[in-house]
């Protein structure tokens, strides 16, 4: 695979099914271009980070020979991370866009330092960043730090599962780490690569948990037998909202050839003779307005998506090295707010999303309020056996963490570096802490899913569910088979989460 321009498709088709990154030649004769420019430009000019030192200390001018020691200690010095590692998937997308970075031809590095990247990333060596450390100003200068310090043939990194000395991996596959020239160091770890990179991993999964939404809305609709209307083309559309529209036309199409859904016309729009009518005139709010639910949510998972892909087709180090037109710029591109603000913009959405399915959760689960199911649909002996009333507290106390995480941590600035970063992003924190919602809500779903399947066996209404939802309905039968007796849930729960997350479906 050529790299250009990189989408969401890339990222998936480069982490999860294994294509390797081929640079082109034009990349690395760019590469080589701005490298030999600055090496001349730098020649008794004053220059951040080349030969002066970092942050608060570049008033403190470097000599010559010193300059290579000052890349080295930079990057030793900030590989100062904390916490659990970061996952491998997050690592390899990391890594991706720091070499989208150094593509654009922008940042004055050696051209060994993107051919070692790819190498990295072709033969799945990841070097071990951790989760704390990052205040997304300089973008994940420490996270980043990791990932140079094995470049440098240093630290640790995970390969094929297991973590090993960075070392040890590079002289297995006979790689030399990368020397330092010049501001290879800088480059290396002046950026928004980590939080753009776990951005990147969020919105694969979060695209696949809301059409998963969507299912599950749908097929609670269905097996209650809603009214058809609330997802209707003409109602929907006199709405001007892209994702609500969207939401609506997919429910028809899941929907096509079910014998459940209700027409209104056939119920309700006739001669009643009846003074207190059996069944409901409109459904629950969360039954009726989906699409106006769900609908705000694809649009801001879309509006992410942009915000996070244009991040990591960007130049984000400092300072910017121009040899087209002989200059070099310094400034702040490494700055992670587009990102941090979207990771909380995102996470906000996905917590919606979750009380929406734990809402699901609770209407399935009460007669009074379905007047269609038994007790948390409990196919046993009501009062001896209990159903799917333990998982239903899982759901509830996942959902309120989704929440308590949902504060935005785009306004959690905290001044550090000695004043020189008086306002930081937090990039980082905010793309980690909505990994966390979206797996919770993963969690969530599930347990609605097992509840909609007891649900469908109570009224065996399999014959009439149209193609597609009975479809769903024998796929997760095939990981969470039916139980009257009562049984441990907490690995059948897991089961089903991990079968979600795991099957992208399309819709």
């Amino acid at each position: 695979m050529s790299y250009k321009n990189v989408n969401l498709i890339f990222f998936q088709d480069v982490i999860y099914n294994g294509t390797e990154i081929k640079l082109s030649e034009s990349e690395i004769d760019r590469i080589e271009d701005s490298y030999n420019f600055l090496i001349e430009f730098a020649k008794n000019k004053i220059i951040y980070g080349i030969n002066t030192g970092f942050g608060p200390m570049a008033q403190y001018k470097i000599n010559s020979k010193d300059q290579t020691a000052l890349q080295y200690n930079l990057i030793r010095s900030h590989a100062s991370g904390c916490g659990q590692p970061i996952s491998t998937e997050d690592i390899k997308a990391a890594m991706i866009c720091r070499l989208r970075n150094f593509t654009r031809g922008y940042s004055g590095i050696h051209p060994s330092v993107p051919k070692l990247i790819q190498s990295f990333i072709n033969l799945g060596i990841c070097p071990v960043l951790y989760e704390h450390g990052g205040v997304g100003a300089s973008g994940d200068l420490v996270q980043l730090s990791h990932l140079a310090l094995s470049l440098i043939g240093e630290g640790e990194v995970f390969y094929k599962g297991e973590i090993h000395p960075t070392s040890k991996i590079l002289k297995q596959h006979n790689l030399e780490p990368i020397k330092i020239y010049l501001r290879e160091g800088l480059s290396l770890i002046n950026g928004t690569s980590v939080m753009t990179g776990i951005g990147i991993i969020n919105l694969i999964k979060a695209k696949n948990l809301f059409n998963w939404s969507v299912i599950s809305s749908t097929m609670l609709n269905e097996i209650v037998g809603s009214y058809d209307d609330s997802f209707a083309k003409v109602l929907n559309e006199v709405k001007s909202h892209t994702g609500q529209n969207f939401v609506a036309s997919k429910m028809r199409e899941l929907l096509s050839g079910s014998k459940l859904i209700k027409d209104r016309n056939k119920y309700l729009y006739r001669d009643v003779k009846e003074k207190v009518f059996n069944g409901k005139v409109q459904e629950f709010y969360s039954l009726r307005c989906v699409p106006q639910i769900l609908g705000p949510i694809y649009d801001t998972i879309t509006n992410v998506e942009l915000t996070v892909i244009n991040e990591a087709n960007s130049v984000n180090d400092n300072p910017i090295i121009d040899f087209e037109n002989k200059n070099v710029y310094h400034g702040g591109n490494f700055h992670g707010d587009y990102i941090s603000l979207d990771m909380d913009k995102l996470k906000i959405a996905i917590t919606r999303l979750s009380m929406l399915e734990e809402r699901h959760l609770n209407f399935l689960l009460n007669p009074k309020l379905n007047d269609k199911f038994p007790p948390f649909v409990n196919l046993g002996t009501l009062g001896l056996n209990l159903g799917m009333q333990g998982a239903q507290f899982t759901a509830t106390s996942t959902t309120a963490e989704n929440q308590t995480y949902s504060f935005p941590n785009y306004v959690h600035s905290i001044t550090n570096n000695n004043d020189n970063q008086d306002i930081v992003s937090m990039g980082t924190n905010s793309a980690l802490i909505a990994r966390k919602v979206i797996d919770n809500s993963f969690q969530v779903l599930a347990i609605q899913f097992m509840a909609l399947a007891q649900a469908i066996d109570y009224a065996k209404c399999q014959n009439e569910m149209s193609p597609f939802t009975r479809n769903i309905y024998e796929r997760i039968r095939q990981v969470f088979p039916v139980f009257i007796e009562d049984s441990t849930k907490y690995g059948e729960i897991a089961d089903v989460r991990d079968f979600l997350m795991n099957n992208n479906i399309e819709i």
